[in-house]
């Protein structure tokens, strides 16, 4: 049998203490130093996640209206769409950090895998980014996408421009 330690006596976790480490029952944020406080905007935050789900193959951010939206926005000089952030909601603390992302699958593509994969680079990238612990990722996948009819749709676009120049 292995011996027991109490509490009070177990060695401290390399990563905890990377991150931050627990003092009276307190993580402390590796946001805050001595020198001073780093403070990160929950756009910040959210703007990662979506760029980190994005790079997961299959994956298109936010429902068929907000995708639909946003290519419009897009599409309008000196209007960002907002890609980045889109179907990202984000709860940022001083430790921690929990996201929801709303996203469409390649049809074909095994949601459960994929939705492992994003919430693994989801949690990777915002924790080594900026510092923060990931609580949770909640990922609802609302729709699936064909990847013919993006070629089609940016055909027609394409198309209604080129005449508009003219």
């Amino acid at each position: 049998m292995t011996e027991q330690r109490p509490p009070e006596q177990r060695q401290e976790d390399p990563l905890q203490t990377e991150r931050g480490s627990i003092q009276g029952g307190q993580q402390q944020s590796p946001l805050q130093t001595e020198q001073g406080t780093t403070r990160i905007e929950d756009s910040v935050v959210a703007k990662i996640a979506g760029i980190a789900a994005q790079e997961v193959e299959g994956v298109r951010m936010g429902g068929g209206a907000t995708q639909a939206i946003g290519g419009i926005l897009s599409s309008v000089p000196g209007i960002s769409g907002g890609g980045e952030a889109r179907g990202v909601a984000v709860e940022v603390g001083q430790v921690e950090a929990a996201v929801d992302l709303t996203m469409t699958v390649l049809y074909g593509r095994s949601i459960p895998q994929i939705a492992e994969a994003v919430r693994r680079n989801v949690i990777n990238r915002v924790e080594n980014l900026v510092g923060l612990n990931v609580t949770e990722v909640n990922i609802t996948v609302n729709d699936v996408f064909f990847p013919e009819q993006e070629q089609q749709q940016g055909q027609l676009e394409q198309t209604g421009q080129e005449q508009r120049v003219r």
